[in-house]
């Protein structure tokens, strides 16, 4: 259900229908709008909630959700929320771009990359130290090494840091390192690590399983905000088809289609999507143009020197060029996006 409060309600009101909710046996998500505050009341239904919560004469309305992910709707949440840490913002007219290697390969090959995007108007830094790889004997990222190499290309940039968390254990030592902890389509699913992040106080960007619906990757994102961690971005990152032409198909209605139903900022994933450079840039733009809130995109020095995804990797100065072009789009839908800053 969701209780929305009529406007200009003191905060020790709003905790004090959020701690009757509490007692009726549900969670209480207090969510702050522009315009008025509502709690989404979520949990097992029983007979008397909507009346008892009705009753309460700061309360407006009480009106169910019909979703079956209850705190990513947009029902829940009239307003597109925002994600901003550091130097990433996207999300309700901001775009944001997230670029750098698939794996950090060494410390000189990590900054060079960052510096690069950034000149190129970049917002984040990505890069794998922990790497799921289909094959045991593939580069499996340098770890925790990794991450200092990270932390210290942002120290150096600015750039706000995106890597990806693989198992619960590990989410401490990532966050530590990173602003953005990174679940992978392999780990859509991994409730325990979904749970995991959902407990910590950074965003999570959240991919898109292969095989999986539209529901069950917003149930996904659903795990994170039950654990009480608001800031959800969903990435589109492709998925399985009977077509081979492609690594991924990389479907772009989905865009408007999750952006019509949650709340959550939407992020396209182009490389992985296609899984071939060239189709890099026009599937940035059409992403773009679909009303992606940013992009997550695989930069590199040398791509063809790439540890791991080689294949589907820009080089910089392909990069440069994309992000002009990003721009002129953008900047005709009105969405508001960083300028190159120069080396």
């Amino acid at each position: 259900m969701i209780v929305v409060l009529k406007k200009g309600i003191e905060d020790s009101v709003v905790t004090k229908i959020a701690k009757r909710v509490e007692e009726m046996g549900l969670k209480a998500h207090v969510i702050v709008g522009t315009e008025r505050t509502v709690i989404a009341a979520v949990g097992e239904k029983r007979n008397g909630e909507q009346e008892t919560l009705e009753s309460y004469p700061e309360v407006e309305k009480v009106v169910p959700i019909l979703a079956p992910y209850k705190v990513a709707s947009l029902e829940t949440k009239l307003e597109h929320s925002v994600v901003e840490t550091g130097s990433l913002k996207l999300g309700n007219g901001h775009l944001g771009v997230i670029a750098g290697p698939c794996s950090v390969e060494s410390e000189e090959q990590i900054l060079e990359s960052a510096k690069a995007v950034k000149a190129a108007g970049a917002t984040a830094l990505r890069g794998g130290a922990f790497k799921p790889r289909t094959s045991p004997y593939s580069f499996q990222g340098l770890k925790e090494v990794g991450l200092q190499y990270l932390a210290a290309a942002r120290e150096a940039t600015g750039l706000s840091i995106v890597t990806e968390v693989m198992t619960p254990e590990h989410v401490d030592l990532v966050a530590q390192y990173s602003d953005v902890l990174q679940i992978g389509a392999r780990n859509m699913q991994n409730y325990h690590l979904l749970q995991a992040v959902g407990e910590i106080d950074k965003p999570v960007l959240l991919k898109r399983g292969p095989s999986a619906t539209i529901d069950e990757f917003l149930l996904a994102a659903e795990y994170i905000l039950d654990g009480g961690n608001s800031n959800v971005i969903l990435c589109e990152r492709g998925i399985r088809t009977f077509e081979a032409h492609t690594r991924f198909t990389l479907p772009l209605a989905t865009v408007p289609y999750l952006k019509e139903r949650t709340h959550l900022p939407v992020v396209v994933d182009p490389s992985h999507g296609t899984g071939i450079a060239s189709l890099v840039k026009p599937m940035a733009l059409a992403g773009i143009a679909a009303g992606a809130d940013g992009l997550i995109i695989e930069v590199h020095p040398n791509p063809a020197e790439a540890a791991s995804d080689a294949a589907q990797t820009i080089s910089t100065e392909a990069f440069a060029d994309l992000m002009v072009q990003c721009r002129k789009v953008a900047g005709a839908l009105g969405y508001k996006m960083a300028e190159a800053v120069g080396v």
